[in-house]
């Protein structure tokens, strides 16, 4: 199917193609392995906010606990138990609990999957133009500049490798 076709009426979420992988430089891709996304929303040319269908093998982490200054997040989760962690602490979360993280709130978060079986959730963002997203534990700052792929460095801004 084409993706002006795609745009034209409803689509089966499984059909499309799940992305495995991070742009995240080593060591920090390692928690992120084994993690699939379907970006819903790109299937439908949609420009102002992203929608994931996010799946979640067991051991594995969303992201890197981060926050960002000018973009929303939210998460529906659908399928399994995960680990919610925050600056906060840990909350355990189970399908039909909704999360969600306002752009501008230092509160470092991500979702950690210590079951045995997949964990599976919507994840919703608004698309800034440009936002910093800046990570809690990790030396990793993330700058996304005029709607360019987000470019990492580590915290003081010197570079990987």
């Amino acid at each position: 199917m084409n993706s002006e076709a795609r745009r034209q009426g409803a689509i089966d979420a499984m059909s499309l193609e799940a992305e495995a992988g991070t742009t995240y430089p080593s060591p920090y891709d390692e928690l992120v392995d084994g993690r699939l996304r379907r970006r819903l929303s790109d299937a439908f040319g949609l420009s102002q906010f992203g929608v994931n269908l996010v799946h979640l093998p067991p051991g594995a982490g969303s992201s890197q606990r981060h926050w960002h200054t000018d973009e929303d997040e939210f998460v529906y989760i659908l399928q399994g138990t995960g680990t919610l962690v925050t600056d906060e602490g840990s909350q355990r979360v189970e399908p039909g609990m909704v999360v969600g993280f306002p752009a501008g709130v230092e509160n470092a978060h991500h979702l950690v999957n210590e079951s045995d079986a997949d964990l599976v959730f919507l994840e919703v963002g608004t698309r800034a133009k440009d936002d910093t997203c800046r990570y809690g534990e990790a030396d990793l700052l993330g700058a996304r500049v005029n709607g360019n792929p987000r470019k990492f460095t580590r915290c003081d801004g010197s570079a990987f490798g």
